[in-house]
């Protein structure tokens, strides 16, 4: 709708500076207090109801309009530990040794999402479109809680379609699947005596972490080849002359169906409790957070295609191919070949500038599902959902590094995230405009989901930030 564009337009440059505050104070998970603030703020100046969630203070949902259908535009504005930066320069240097930094290009994925939604409330005011647009702010993605907990409040019971994005190297639908996933922690807890002196009075609350982790590397051949169990320990006692009295190991396991995710986490805490029996201690397990695998719905994804399609990829300037070819002689060759391959397979190239992809993708990779993880996969389990990925840094840049945060603050990252606001904003009027999509789009997701028993059902409430 032309109200949409012109929206965007007019206020490009409010949008840039509201990504560019996110990037410049990033706060990691369920701390994001500024970040939130200044989304509610931009929200609430466009007449947003705002409503909080609670046990989150950082998670918010702000709609506009009255009745159906229910649009939700997801939005995530956490950043990641270890990864400040300083901007335009393509070369690591931290801002803040050890600080936070937007690996994952969060401050545009707000940002984007937010101002999709304020431009569809415009084209409300202006075009007589009905409905409710809705969005999203959800805290804490990296890791993997805003949306799981939001889920489990029911905030998403009576939403008819769900839109998001993520910042990418290409402009195309997510049709691929991530991976469903537990976080757990174990802790062992054992007794302390002097490991010279008396060992054999103690009992190594360490020895059960080393013990439970040769059993879940073993456990490795015996689950799905594409299941990924990784772990890290993060106490493993005080000095070595003391037998530790406490130790803990948190553990990752993920695979393509939240079913297959629980049938390994069994087997995962039969290998605690051995190993507790064999040292000699006793164990307590807490479970983080679960998420589900990503139910990517076709006939929403059509729409966000065509929508690309039509809008036509960002072309970057002569700076921007300059700060991304930088950015990429940082990065091993390899990587920026492999991904050239897979641009090849779907029939792109890059332009003689450089390397920025300047071509939509064609939709593919449906029944395909990524390495990673995503709480987005929990609202694609309540309601049709479904996602794209713009150009927001060069070809072979990996994610959650500094070479993401500094194309997440430069004018490439703000490219593609006004494309992305875009795309959003026009596909969700469309979906105000013709009911039977979403009624085409409910129907396919009847047919697929699986029945949805949230993971963190017996949980009094998200892990504090």
């Amino acid at each position: 709708m032309a109200s949409v564009e012109a929206y965007l337009e007019t206020h490009r440059r409010m949008l840039t500076d509201l990504s560019d505050r996110i990037w410049s104070t990033p706060e990691t998970g369920l701390l994001e207090k500024e970040s939130s603030q200044a989304l509610r703020d931009l929200l609430a100046s466009e007449g947003f109801a705002l409503q909080g969630v609670e046990s989150m203070p950082t998670a918010f949902v702000a709609s506009f309009g009255h009745g159906s259908p229910v649009i939700a535009l997801l939005g995530e504005y956490d950043a990641l530990p270890g990864l400040s930066q300083a901007p335009g320069i393509a070369e690591a240097r931290p801002l803040i040794e050890g600080g936070a930094g937007h690996g994952c290009g969060h401050n545009l994925l707000g940002t984007a999402a937010a101002a999709a939604a304020v431009a569809v409330a415009q084209a409300m005011r202006e075009g007589g479109l009905r409905g409710t647009v809705r969005f999203y702010g959800c805290p804490a993605e990296e890791t993997l809680v805003g949306k799981v907990f939001m889920a489990k409040a029911g905030l998403f019971d009576d939403v008819d379609c769900a839109l998001t994005w993520h910042p990418g190297t290409t402009n195309s639908v997510w049709a691929t699947s991530t991976q469903a996933m537990n976080s757990l922690r174990v802790r062992f807890r054992g007794t302390a005596a002097h490991a010279a002196a008396n060992p054999e009075d103690g009992r190594s609350a360490l020895d059960a972490v080393e013990l439970m982790d040769v059993g879940a590397n073993f456990l490795r051949e015996h689950v799905p080849s594409n299941a990924r169990i990784h772990y890290v320990i993060t106490d493993g006692g005080d000095a070595p002359n003391v037998v530790p009295a406490h130790a803990e190991v948190w553990y990752y396991v993920r695979a393509p169906r939240r079913v297959e995710v629980e049938a390994i986490s069994r087997r995962l805490l039969d290998v605690a409790q051995g190993a507790a029996l064999m040292a000699g201690v006793t164990h307590e397990v807490k479970l983080v957070t679960g998420c589900y695998d990503t139910l990517p719905n076709r006939t929403l994804g059509d729409l966000l295609q065509q929508q690309m399609e039509t809008l036509g990829a960002p072309k970057y300037s002569g700076a921007e191919h300059d700060l991304a070819r930088a950015l990429q002689a940082t990065v091993p060759a390899d990587a920026v070949e492999r991904e050239l391959r897979r641009l090849r397979r779907h029939g792109l190239s890059l332009p003689p500038e450089g390397s920025l992809v300047e071509a939509v993708a064609p939709s593919s990779g449906y029944g395909e599902w990524d390495s990673g993880s995503t709480d987005v996969g929990d609202v694609s389990h309540l309601v049709p959902t479904a996602q794209i990925t713009t150009v927001t840094a060069p070809l072979g840049t990996p994610g959650h590094s500094w070479q993401n945060v500094v194309a997440a603050g430069s004018a490439i990252g703000h490219r593609g995230m006004l494309y992305a606001a875009h795309v959003l904003a026009q596909a969700t009027c469309t979906l105000c405009e013709h009911p039977d999509l979403i009624e085409k789009a409910k129907e396919e997701f009847r047919q697929e989901a699986e029945p949805y028993i949230s993971p963190v059902r017996d949980l009094p409430g998200p892990p504090r930030g």
